[in-house]
Formats: C-alpha cells, structure tokens, sequence
C-alpha cells in the first residue's frame, strides 16, 4: 500500500493543539498549520548525519537537511512518528527524545507552503544509514562547526528548516553541553 498517496497530516493551532486531519498536499497547498517534526543524529564524534534530499521530492529536492524530518499521523506520537520515518529514510532506529518545537512558515516557488510545528528530535547512531533512495539522494556525517559556519557560508544549500532548526539546536546543545555530548 502506497501511504503517499492519501497521506495525511495533524493540523494543529499555535499552541500545538489538535483541530483536525487535512491531505498532506492539500496542507502544504493552502498553507494549513500542521504537526511535523525533524531528527538530528549525532555520533560520538560530535558530527550529525545531513542528508541530502532526493530529487524528486515535492519541495526542496536536492538540498542538505537534517537526518530525517516528517509528519506525524493521526493517533501517534512524535516519538513513534519519528521512530517510523528515521527507519524508512534511514534504515535504523535509534532511542529519540524531544528537545524543542518552533513554528515556520515558508511558500516555495511551486505554490506550496510549509506551515509547520516542528518538534527537534534528538538520537545517537555509529555506522552508516541505509537510505531509501526515493527520499534521501545522498547523506554525510558533518561537525556541528561546520555545519555552523556551512550555514552562514551557503545557505541555499540547506532546507529553510533545517536552519532555523540548527540555530537553536546549536545554542540548545551549547547551553547544555555536559548532557548531550
């Protein structure tokens, strides 16, 4: 069974709180405020897995982003939804926990627009991810440094969330450094 075909996403309101279900394509048309969620794996090294998107993705294809990010499902929680998502892009899983969420809203020159609350997830993994090559093009294990100074360098390079959500994943783990790394 093809979920892509009839996905649908949370819809949510500005503190997070359930209002309903929408098809994902008909969200992202109109620009609907929905529950979503992105991941950062970190390794032992202090590098995060980046990946970059397939091509052929509705929006924002071919750009560096974090590990993996996506919707939650009617019924599960952002750890589940995360957990599903890390193992079908990924090809792992790995204990997650939430650190954060903040609210985006970005259109794309194709007439979508992702209107998001986005929860930051946070793993560990050591190896190599086995991508799921209609989502992900290609993935990278990069330091947080150069992920930082990539970012300020080359912006266009990345997803429109994935740098907002490292900017406050980067000052999140440097406050809290002693219990993360």
């Amino acid at each position: 069974m093809n979920d892509k075909i009839n996905e649908h996403v949370v819809l949510v309101d500005e503190k997070d709180t359930f209002i309903g279900t929408m098809d994902k394509m008909e969200a992202h048309e109109k620009g609907v405020l929905h529950r979503a969620f992105s991941i950062f794996i970190l390794n032992k090294k202090n590098e995060m897995l980046l990946q970059r998107r397939a091509l052929t993705k509705y929006h924002s294809g071919g750009l560096w982003t974090n590990t993996c990010c996506s919707h939650q499902r009617k019924g599960e929680t952002t750890l589940e939804a995360g957990k599903r998502r890390l193992e079908e892009e990924m090809g792992f899983t790995v204990p997650l926990k939430t650190l954060f969420s903040f609210i985006y809203k970005v259109p794309f020159d194709n007439g979508l627009t992702e209107h998001e609350f986005d929860y930051v997830l946070l793993g560990y993994f050591e190896g190599e991810p086995i991508i799921n090559p209609e989502e992900v093009e290609d993935w990278d294990w990069v330091s947080l440094e150069n992920i930082n100074k990539e970012l300020r360098e080359n912006p266009k390079k990345y997803t429109f969330w994935f740098k907002i959500g490292f900017e406050k994943f980067y000052k999140h783990i440097k406050d809290n450094e002693s219990n993360y790394l």
